[in-house]
């Protein structure tokens, strides 16, 4: 069957190749976009997808530096300092030839506050998004706002004319499996048009000949054809094989075969994200356990006794071939508020380990079901069998359940896992972003990714008054107080901050972003 899904898929490959020219850019990954409803998921590959057709008011370069994008030039206002103004860029067009103004970003942030939308969290300090004249926005924050910036990097802007025209206005349901006009379709402003769209098969983009940026960017790439590959040996063999010209998700055991073979290279940086699980805690009794009447997971001594028991330097070196780091939380490097004594304090003993699951009233162990996705992260289904293998050596019998990142990932949102994988890039470089997502207990508009039922009402006080603190020394001291229940309450269990490696022709220019958020419009093409 493996062999069969392999020689379809060259097929089809070899066929969309049959026509292209040397500015086709051929790009592959593990997983597709979830939906390109700019505002639904707030998930990485997701995001990539939609960067080439749609832009934000700020994006981040390489080194993580902002750079204008639909903004170009913001800053608090003076006379209120509770007010970030932007001035807009003009003389831009969305693919449809409608122009762009202030009115496109104070719906598109009215949209992406709405219910259905996973951005909110991010403009949840904002209370008012206003146009002053065509082309400056006015955003009033609840309280002075300093890193506002930083949370809009991902926040795209829609044509209201065309979502009106198309009945998308209201941001789709992803987890109930709605689809609507903006699910497969777009316009946005970005250097690259959505030609056709086959969820999970192909997507075809071509170069937008009126794009702003038409002369600041090398946008040497003129059709991108993007085909998503579960399959990790068939991912390389399209690469190997000249079929595909660049890869993200490279197969840790293929990257020196990759590398040493005439043609293709493979580039390297560190990754900002981090890999975890988490646990159901906060419910009195869980489904997928085998104890009655009780949930194992509300005690902290069984979630350190799991944590103790995973050997990250295993995985590192078996499972990962030494592309990753070990993490002691779930903050990557990038990000303020990480330090390296807490990013230490994972250890591994498994005898340690037993004595807390004793003490805790579970010598004997117990078992649980592990949800697993198996298309998102670096050999993410192999890490989770190397855990399922180590808490055995506990006495924790772990039934592992594998499935693409579209069916796991809403059992995270709609609170239908208690053991689970999770990975977590942070694009405002600040920890307020994790604690908003993933600390604060979970409520409409904050909280939306916290699967472990943690609610602590003094703490999400805390967080929130991180969002209008002004005092940057204060607001790191409150940044460390939190990570430090995060940590002593063992919320999760931290695996490793993945190491990137892009495969490539040697034909194309680029070099590795740490958000793993490719945008073709810096790609070069010899």
């Amino acid at each position: 069957m493996k062999t069969t899904f392999a020689l379809s898929m060259a097929a089809a490959l070899l066929a969309s190749t049959a026509t292209v020219t040397a500015e086709t850019l051929r790009w592959a990954r593990s997983g597709d976009a979830l939906t390109l409803d700019p505002h639904s998921q707030n998930e990485g590959p997701t995001h990539t997808i939609r960067h080439q057709m749609y832009e934000p008011l700020i994006i981040r370069d390489i080194t993580g530096a902002f750079e204008p994008a639909l903004a170009t030039d913001w800053a608090p206002s003076a006379e209120d300092p509770n007010v970030w103004v932007f001035n807009l860029r003009q003389g831009v067009t969305f693919h449809d030839g409608a122009a762009f103004t202030a009115e496109d970003v104070v719906f598109s942030f009215e949209r992406a506050k709405q219910d259905n939308s996973d951005m909110k969290e991010l403009i949840g300090s904002i209370t008012e998004v206003r146009a002053v004249g065509d082309f400056t926005v006015e955003m009033v924050t609840d309280g002075p706002n300093p890193i506002l910036p930083s949370n809009l990097t991902n926040l795209f802007i829609m044509d209201k004319g065309w979502t009106e025209a198309n009945n998308t206005v209201n941001v789709q349901d992803f987890e109930g499996g709605e689809i609507t006009f903006a699910t497969t379709n777009a316009n946005g402003t970005g250097p690259y048009v959505l030609t056709s769209r086959e969820p999970d098969v192909r997507t075809v983009m071509t170069k937008n000949d009126a794009y702003w940026g038409i002369d600041q960017f090398p946008l040497e790439v003129t059709e991108i054809v993007y085909t998503p590959i579960q399959n990790a040996a068939t991912r390389v063999a399209a690469l190997l094989s000249g079929e595909i010209d660049f890869l993200q998700d490279m197969p840790v055991q293929d990257l020196e075969r990759v590398d040493g073979t005439d043609g293709l290279m493979v580039k390297q940086a560190p990754q900002n994200r981090v890999i975890f699980f988490g646990m159901n805690m906060g419910a009195d009794d869980i489904e997928a356990d085998n104890v009655d009447g009780a949930n194992p997971l509300a005690d902290v001594r069984v979630r350190k006794a799991m944590s103790m028991a995973i050997n990250r330097d295993a995985i590192r070196q078996v499972v990962m071939r030494g592309q990753s780091q070990p993490a002691g939380m779930i903050a990557p490097p990038f990000v303020n508020g990480w330090t390296a004594e807490m990013d230490a304090e994972s250890v591994t003993d498994v005898e340690g380990a037993k004595a807390l699951l004793a003490e805790a009233g579970y010598a004997d162990g117990f078992s649980i079901r592990l949800d697993c996705p198996n298309d998102r992260y670096v050999n993410d289904e192999a890490i989770c069998q190397a855990a399922v293998g180590m808490l055995g050596q506990i006495g924790v019998t772990v039934n592992l359940d594998a499935k693409p990142k579209a069916q796991h990932f809403p059992l995270i949102t709609e609170g239908q896992t208690d053991f689970y994988m999770l990975g977590w890039g942070v694009p405002t470089y600040d920890s307020e972003y994790v604690f908003n997502f993933l600390v604060h207990g979970r409520e409409s508009d904050i909280g939306t990714w916290n699967g472990t039922g943690y609610d602590n009402d003094a703490l999400d006080a805390q967080i929130k008054s991180l969002a209008s603190n002004t005092d940057l020394d204060a607001r790191n001291a409150d940044i460390a107080a939190i990570w430090r229940v995060v940590q002593d309450e063992q919320l999760y269990i931290p695996v490793h901050h993945q190491v990137l490696n892009w495969g490539m022709s040697d034909a194309v220019g680029i070099d590795v972003d740490p958000e793993d958020q490719p945008k073709i419009k810096y790609f070069t093409m010899n």
